[in-house]
C-alpha cells in the first residue's frame, strides 16, 4: 500500500469523485482510522480492515472490498499503513 494523509486521500478523491461530501469524508476517515487502531476486522473474512476502503463502503479488508489480491498500487491512510 501507499501511505497517503487524510487531506490528500480527501483532496484527491474528491477531485475525482465532485459530488463527494468532504467534511463527511474526513470524518468517516479519521472513525476508520481509529477503527483500524483498534484492531477493528473485516466483516467477511476477520482480517484486519482497510481504512480508507471502510471508509467509503463497509467495514472491510481490501480484498474483500475490492476482490484483488495486490494492494501495491493502492493507498491507505499513512498512520495505519503497517501492511
Amino acid at each position: 500500500m501507499i501511505p497517503i494523509s487524510i487531506e490528500a486521500y480527501v483532496n484527491k478523491h474528491c477531485k475525482n469523485n465532485p459530488g463527494e461530501e468532504p467534511n463527511q469524508l474526513r470524518e468517516n476517515l479519521k472513525q476508520a482510522v481509529k477503527n483500524k487502531k483498534n484492531g477493528a476486522i473485516c466483516i467477511n473474512c476477520g482480517q484486519e480492515i482497510w481504512a480508507i476502503g471502510s471508509a467509503v463502503a463497509y467495514q472491510g479488508c481490501f480484498s474483500c472490498l475490492t476482490g484483488e489480491v495486490d494492494s501495491s498500487e493502492d493507498y491507505e491512510i499513512d498512520e495505519v499503513c503497517w501492511s
